[in-house]
């Protein structure tokens, strides 16, 4: 058994420091790099891909809406080849700072990533906007949804993503950040919980049913404030259970 361990980083800009990248990147599998619409920028995207390729983590991409001061999380309504471009501008940006080999993924960021997983004609315009810049480059997509299924259909190599630091609502979806609980900041409670997502292939939803779900990848939010706490947590539970960590690899899923 095994399973990809990944974290949203580089998501610092300018003299805006957020997140303990460094200290996070020795501990996880693959990284999803901010492209600067959200967070990040050059010089912030550079630093990242170095110190992950130093650290032989894996390396992606991750796009999101043009909006800094929303830190991405608020939806915006755009014309679907507006996305589809967005997207392909985004990857290729951060392709550029990846030395001598592709890019390992794609996982859109925030307010994108929660409506594609609703929203297929979204999900698609992601997914064909990614294939444009390498058809064989992964997605990562919340299970069971839509961006799987948008995946399928450009036929895009995907990974279901599940989240160990995030409540969950009875449809699968995760429970939006406004309200209460939606985020979970025990180390020892999230890790106990990934190890049952993981053995279980289910979670429990934050009003009690039983949500059935794939688990090919795990994601813990850099931006947690206990996230440092938790991936440590997390390798030790994983550990303790005879689960494996290494990156998502196709060939295996």
């Amino acid at each position: 058994m095994r399973v990809d361990l990944n974290s949203d980083l580089g998501e610092s800009f300018g003299h805006y420091v957020l997140g303990n990248d460094d200290q996070i990147l020795p501990l996880i599998t693959s990284a999803n790099v901010a492209c600067g619409y959200h967070a990040g920028d050059p010089n912030v995207m550079a630093k990242t891909v170095a110190v992950a390729e130093q650290n032989g983590v894996a390396i992606g991409a991750h796009p999101s809406y043009p909006d800094r001061v929303g830190f991405g999380r608020r939806r915006m309504d755009m014309q679907l080849e507006n996305v589809e471009n967005m997207i392909t501008y985004q990857v290729a940006a951060l392709q550029g700072f990846v030395k001598g080999h592709r890019l390992h993924h794609v996982k859109p960021h925030g307010a994108l990533y929660n409506a594609a997983a609703k929203d297929l004609p979204l999900a698609l315009a992601i997914c064909r906007g990614i294939k444009r810049v390498d058809p064989e480059l992964p997605i990562y997509g919340l299970a069971g949804s839509q961006l799987i299924v948008a995946a399928r259909e450009v036929g895009l190599p995907y990974a279901s993503e599940v989240f160990a630091d995030r409540a969950y609502q009875a449809d699968g979806t995760l429970v939006p950040r406004v309200k209460p609980h939606s985020v979970l900041h025990d180390p020892q409670a999230v890790a106990e919980r990934a190890v049952g997502m993981i053995k279980e292939h289910a979670v429990t939803a934050i009003t009690g049913e039983r949500v059935e779900l794939e688990v090919d990848t795990i994601c813990v939010h850099g931006d947690n404030e206990e996230a440092l706490a938790i991936v440590r947590a997390l390798r030790s539970a994983l550990k303790d259970a005879a689960i494996a960590i290494a990156p998502f690899d196709p060939r295996h899923a």
